[in-house]
């Protein structure tokens, strides 16, 4: 029996109506059978093309409110009959029941409404049924029968359309896997919907996907999973990499701590620079001062609208990305001279409040750390309180390491970031990092404040930031000898304020 098959009669029943008038037009010119239902039926019966009722063929009204029109063997038996078994051939002439070759049908938005209402009974009857087992089974029977589940494949369906009534095979699978790539992403949006509450199960689906130009090296092959235009809109450069994502990222993640005029330069997913200041472009010059050397090629962004003044400060640097919430129009043609310069402005969308990665042979998931140290929350654990100006300034540091690779210190003077140690093995390493990273940008360590990422199990991370003229600390607590920290700082007239609350970052 040849794999090429005729289209003799199709079966439509859609939500989405746009472009199916060319479709149904189309199959009629060539002489299909169309059978249709409800709402569909009249769109096509409008367009004055002839259509049959799904309701003539079983005998059966559309009952329950629309719940139930094509759940029936008349119409299954018509997708699922397999056209070489004789038997399959023999029932559909005893019962009457027609061979649909083509099936179109779509889903009803439950994504959408899910996102649109908290109404509990709109979204219920946004799950489909009907559509979903006409999905599944038009795509079992692929050998036989060509799906078409959404409109997005209207005008690869029309391409056939237009060299006749027959599908190849090849063709009949490539619609099957499109649809039970369909069915599976819909019924896990149903699943996350009704298991919210509920970790048993670890279940993602994202359709839509970015190809990047190569992963983290030029061996690796990158894709980019998401909706990336819902976040973001490219206003100048080139395609954003899977290493410029991941810094995006962590951009986003680190300004959405601050309220206040910020400006962030990162590099390899950590903080080189911040800056929270009245004026735009005094946050910019002192982010910038933090670390003018590992700037070149980084990510920057604000949380405020980038003026002419800045822009043409920023542009003295190359940089790789720029974010923002906006651009007035001169800004924007200045960051816009340089071709290969990504522009990105900010949209108001909310992230996750999940995170997963892979590891070994599953995925690690866990929630998002959302908690911000406050200045409410600090507990002075020492003899002397910090001052009003280095709790600002503690508040700052706090939000800086709980964004930078552990282990992490933080050193802060005036809500600008003079320099960490990043990502070492030891936290005393990462504190002499900081301070000799603080020495080599010309920055006086007196008066700055220090954070730390966790806790301190002896005395000698607060001994040697005293030598280098730290007189405030903030860090989480929780050693069972915090003491000895509490006793050096209290010795050496120095105030340390604990939190509770770590924030390592792997």
């Amino acid at each position: 029996m040849t794999e090429d098959k005729i289209i003799k009669n199709a079966l439509i029943s859609v939500f989405h109506k746009d472009g199916l008038g060319k479709i149904a037009q189309k199959l009629s010119q060539l002489g299909v059978r169309i059978f249709s239902t409800g709402g569909t039926q009249k769109f096509i019966e409008d367009k004055g093309l002839s259509v049959k009722k799904v309701e003539d063929l079983t005998s059966y009204p559309s009952i329950l409110s629309g719940r139930v029109k094509t759940l029936h063997p008349k119409v299954f038996g018509g997708i699922l009959a397999r056209r070489e078994e004789k038997n399959d051939q023999l029932q559909l002439a005893e019962y009457d029941i027609p061979e649909f070759d083509l099936v179109i049908v779509d889903l009803y938005p439950f994504e959408k409404t899910i996102v649109s209402t908290t109404d509990k009974q709109d979204i219920i009857e946004k799950i489909d049924i009907g559509g979903i087992s006409l999905i599944r089974a038009a795509a079992k029977n692929y050998k036989d029968v060509v799906i078409v589940s959404e409109m997005s494949q209207y005008d690869e369906l029309l391409e056939i359309l237009g060299q006749g009534k027959s599908t190849t095979l090849a063709q009949r699978k490539k619609f099957a896997a499109a649809a039970f790539n369909i069915s599976s992403h819909y019924d896990t949006a149903i699943f996350n919907y009704f298991n919210e509450n509920n970790d048993d199960v670890f279940k993602q689906s994202i359709r839509q996907k970015k190809e990047l130009c190569y992963g983290e090296n030029p061996h690796q092959k990158g894709i980019f999973f998401g909706k990336i235009d819902d976040f973001f809109e490219q206003k100048n450069g080139k395609e954003l990499s899977y290493n410029n994502l991941l810094d995006v990222d962590a951009a986003v993640n680190l300004i959405g701590e601050f309220n206040e005029c910020t400006f962030a330069v990162l590099k390899h997913n950590n903080a080189c620079g911040v800056a929270t200041k009245e004026k735009l472009i005094d946050a910019w010059k002192e982010a910038l001062a933090a670390d003018s050397v590992s700037a070149f090629g980084g990510v920057l962004i604000t949380n405020r609208e980038v003026d002419e003044e800045t822009a043409n400060e920023i542009s003295k640097l190359f940089f790789e990305v720029i974010i923002a919430p906006a651009y007035n129009k001169d800004a924007m043609q200045i960051l816009c001279q340089k071709k290969n310069r990504i522009v990105l402005v900010q949209k108001e969308i909310t992230l996750p409040n999940i995170q997963f990665r892979t590891a070994l042979n599953g995925a690690l998931y866990q929630e998002k750390d959302v908690k911000t140290d406050s200045i409410s929350e600090m507990k002075t654990v020492t003899n002397i309180a910090p001052t009003n100006e280095q709790i600002s300034d503690l508040e700052f540091a706090s939000k800086v390491c709980k964004h930078s690779k552990s282990n992490t210190i933080v050193f802060a003077k005036n809500k600008q970031l003079l320099a960490s140690g990043l990502g070492q093995t030891s936290r005393v390493d990462a504190l002499k990092q900081a301070v000799e990273k603080a020495k080599n940008f010309g920055f006086d360590l007196n008066g700055a404040v220090m954070a730390s990422d966790a806790f301190f199990p002896f005395s000698d991370c607060v001994e040697l930031a005293n030598n280098a003229g730290i007189k405030a600390i903030i860090q989480p607590g929780g050693s069972i000898k915090d003491q000895l920290s509490i006793d050096y700082c209290n010795v050496n007239n120095m105030s340390m304020v604990m939190t509770g609350a770590r924030h390592f970052k792997h």
